[in-house]
């Protein structure tokens, strides 16, 4: 590890609860694209069994909506 990373992660226990739960999430997502492996947290697959359910009831956003979504999103 070289010496800016040693110090920064010094300065990590200053941060308040809510900026190091930030970087332990970016952190994750960093070690879970290297390894491969994807686990999907509480609330993803909270999130996840809400849209399957959704779709399961026919539950399906307009095309209308979907259009203006892709426009606000600049694709």
């Amino acid at each position: 590890m070289n010496k800016q990373m040693a110090s920064l992660l010094e300065r990590v226990a200053t941060w308040s609860e809510e900026e190091q739960e930030m970087l332990f999430a970016a952190a994750l997502d960093i070690e879970r694209r290297r390894t491969g492996i994807y686990r999907l947290s509480d609330e993803e697959r909270a999130a996840v069994r809400e849209g399957l359910a959704a779709a399961d009831r026919g539950d399906f956003v307009s095309e209308e909506e979907m259009n203006a979504f892709f426009e606000r999103r600049g694709a």
